[in-house]
């Protein structure tokens, strides 16, 4: 009956209405399979969320708390290393879930999509709000796999604090840096989590040495293991000088108690304690000013009188100014170690006060939000997640979209619990909220409460641009930043059942596309077909998966291919006219061009232009002329590929009076692609950054493999007991190597890619590349 609850006051009698509804459209649920569909209702969810014990706090408190009591937090880290566990774990001990989800069992509530349950991995961030000891926090997990980094990339973004969460037996690995480096663009406080602990071959000192060493961060020991791998029982509290311990016999990991330490019974433990709190004492000390000042001042002579309180305020302190990241350890899986990192959270994470955005102090107020990401629900349309930065969101209330100019009206706010949500009156700054009823927001786009308060926020951001002598870059920074969405690096075909379907296919990928930014999809000029563009082999497969049972089509794709690039490497001149009549107007244009390779890397063309074009006709028709540029450079004269590392010199431009915009851009686009065809051209191709983590007995068949595949070995390391082997490889070599390595290492090795480069082919293999693609058909 819990999903259905409303509660009603009028004044201080009555709440504004709260009921559960359930995310999971039926169509998902009626293609799922039995054990599945058991699955998805068969979990149970405690009270209310705001609820302790049995007492239900007032509505107010639940939707709006204080600001200070809100953190926005995300839960990032390499793929496997449990940063989906370590989320049900932190839901099933602050009161949200009664049953403990597992990945493996497929029944967790963060990866409630099927394909997630599948595979045991995340592919999509889900948002996950609860309570824990008076605070509000909103928790999203993360994927961890290179295919979904884009995911991970658009919720940091909106996020004031994250848990960088490790495996205690491997340290830092690949994705790990990705998603670290991810956070520092974004200028995150982090924690660290050192997860696994229970784990073979688990070691704390190597995965703290592994933190200082690949991510040159300054770790602040909170904690220290009692035991690790299998003798793995508790955690010391260094701050407050106590232990905690699990009962063995407890199923849930609720029961633990939390000890003094002494020096009689613990001699060792407490030496080794008092030892890393007076390191922590000094390291933070070397931080924070005003700590140094504490404890030169009134404890110089004894740290052990240091209050844990004076000492927790300074942690906060340089955790938010990002000079040093708290590290706690545990075990998710077997129950240990959350609840301190959940206190950890609340403790030396920032609220949304605490974080400086500039853009505020022109709002004054006023509503401004950013949408991050969007779903499309079967039953809702499309559901927009928003971080709100300052005032109040609303339900009915009319919004105004700062990047597609148009105006549209909120019909519905919900608070998110991954495919659960409860749908609330209102919502207030710092929090994040999902929206129903937004037809054209996208991903990146920037909400305001109305036009004119955009207008008077661009006054604003004008008269202090006016004091700093920065008129135009503040006024553009009214947008708040959304996500660079990376370029994909493979692509395919994908076909419907039949002509008759191909509407259906549009609208899904239509669809998939608002939710999925890094997704393109694009017609093939000469065959006509659909072009998917994505991320990797899974992302594809998702897609295509994902088509299949949300949109009930059964499409064909055709073989993947990698997306190569071309450029040119000598400097060429081109000229051309195009001379039409058409009806009594004749247009008539004559372009002077000149192509060149770039000294700095390009994606896009660079426009240059020589002095004899004159401005006004520049101004007349500039947008002419760089459409036709970008146009021509989209497909190159080898592959059909997309051009890059091109400089576009216009020298001449004489247009006849009356002559279109249209016309100028076709002619400039057929001069470029006649320079293009004259120069010395080049293919590029995609360079992957690869890991391979493999047991030492099965290190030279792997070796021996990479070589056959053109792979670079750039260094082996140790970790622990396995070799890890660091190499850039094409992305064509490697191209169902999974399958491979499997067969190569009997199942036991790992590996983890992402995209370095794109760089220059060889001339053979180059040749082999042309050779091979003469005789098939070119569409990329």
């Amino acid at each position: 009956m819990l999903a259905y609850l409303r509660i009603f006051a009028v004044n201080h009698q009555k709440i504004s209405s709260l009921h559960i509804n359930n995310m999971c459209c039926c169509k998902r649920r009626a293609s799922l399979k039995k054990s599945e569909l058991h699955v998805l209702f068969g979990r149970n969810y405690s009270s209310l969320p705001g609820s302790i014990g049995n007492d239900i706090k007032s509505l107010h408190s639940v939707i709006n708390p204080p600001i200070a009591k809100i953190r926005n937090i995300g839960i990032m880290a390499h793929i496997d290393a449990g940063k989906t566990t370590t989320t049900e774990r932190i839901l099933y001990y602050s009161g949200y879930t009664r049953s403990l989800g597992d990945v493996d069992d497929g029944d967790t509530v963060t990866d409630f999509m099927a394909q997630e349950r599948e595979r045991g991995i995340t592919i999509q961030s889900a948002a996950v709000t609860f309570d824990w000891k008076g605070y509000r926090i909103n928790l999203i997990d993360t994927p961890g796999h290179v295919d979904f980094t884009l995911e991970v990339e658009r919720c940091l973004r909106v996020l004031d604090g994250a848990v960088a969460v490790f495996d205690a037996s491997a340290g830092v690995e690949a994705q790990t840096l990705t998603v670290w480096r991810q956070a520092d663009k974004h200028k995150i406080p982090r924690i660290c989590f050192l997860n696994k602990m229970d784990k073979t071959g688990a070691s704390f000192n190597y995965a703290v040495e592994s933190i200082k060493e690949k991510l040159k961060a300054k770790p602040l020991l909170l904690q220290l293991p009692i035991g690790e791998a299998k003798t793995f029982k508790g955690v010391v509290d260094i701050v407050n000088k106590e232990k905690l311990l699990w009962n063995s016999n407890s199923d849930d990991g609720k029961d633990f108690e939390r000890k003094p330490l002494l020096e009689k019974s613990d001699t060792e433990l407490f030496k080794k304690t008092i030892e890393a709190r007076n390191t922590l004492i000094e390291q933070v000390a070397d931080l924070d000013d005003e700590f140094a000042d504490l404890v030169l001042g009134e404890f110089s002579e004894n740290f052990d009188l240091l209050p844990a309180e004076k000492l927790q305020t300074a942690i906060h302190r340089v955790t938010v100014a990002q000079v040093a990241v708290p590290v706690l350890c545990g075990s998710a899986l077997k129950n240990k170690g959350v609840q301190p990192l959940l206190d950890a959270i609340t403790m030396f994470l920032p609220s949304p006060e605490e974080r400086n955005y500039e853009f505020l102090q022109w709002y004054k107020g006023d509503l401004c939000a950013l949408a991050f990401k969007v779903l499309h629900d079967k039953q809702r349309g499309p559901v927009v997640f928003m971080r709100i930065y300052s005032g109040m969101l609303k339900p009915q209330l009319a919004i105004h979209n700062i990047n597609g100019n148009c105006t549209e009206r909120i019909s519905r706010l919900l608070l998110p619990f991954a495919d659960q949500h409860v749908e609330i009156p209102s919502l207030t700054a710092g929090n994040i909220a999902l929206t129903v009823g937004l037809k054209q927001t996208a991903t990146g786009d920037t909400i305001v409460s109305s036009k004119s308060s955009a207008l008077a926020a661009a006054r604003q951001a004008k008269r202090e641009g006016e004091k700093k002598h920065k008129q135009n870059r503040e006024a553009d920074r009214l947008l708040l930043a959304g996500v660079e969405i990376p370029e994909p690096v493979f692509f395919c075909t994908i076909e419907p059942p039949s002509v008759a379907k191909q509407p259906d296919l549009d609208r899904a990928l239509k669809c998939l596309q608002r939710e999925d930014p890094s997704l393109k999809v694009r017609l093939d000029p000469d065959s006509g077909q659909t072009i998917l563009c994505g991320m990797g082999e899974l992302h594809i497969e998702i897609i295509h998966d994902r088509i299949k049972r949300e949109y009930g089509l059964e499409t064909y794709l055709g073989p993947l291919q990698v997306a190569y690039r071309e450029t040119i490497l000598n400097s060429v001149r081109a000229t051309d006219t195009l001379d039409r009549i058409l009806g009594d107007k004749r247009h008539l244009v004559t372009v002077e061009l000149e192509a060149r390779p770039t000294e700095k890397p390009s994606v896009v063309p660079m426009i240059e232009y020589g002095e004899s074009v004159s401005e006004d006709l520049l101004k007349a028709s500039q947008e002419a002329i760089e459409n036709g540029i970008h146009s021509a450079c989209l497909q190159g004269p080898l592959l059909g590929s997309p051009i890059q590392d091109v400089v576009i010199t216009l020298h001449s431009l004489v247009i006849h009076p009356g002559t279109s915009t249209t016309m100028i851009s076709a002619c400039v686009s057929r001069c470029v692609q006649k320079a293009l065809k004259k120069a010395n051209k080049q293919v590029l191709e995609p360079l992957m950054n690869l890991e391979v983590t493999v047991i030492g007995e099965y290190l030279s068949p792997v070796l021996a493999d990479l070589a056959q595949r053109r792979g670079n070995i750039q260094e082996i390391q140790t970790r622990q007991d396995n070799k890890v082997v660091i190499a850039f490889v094409p992305l064509a070599e490697i191209m169902g190597y999974s399958t491979v390595l499997r067969t190569l290492t009997s199942g036991s090795a790992t590996f983890a890619i992402e995209l370095s480069t794109y760089q220059a082919m060889s001339p053979q293999d180059q040749r082999t590349l042309l050779t091979r693609r003469s005789g098939s058909s070119m569409f990329l």
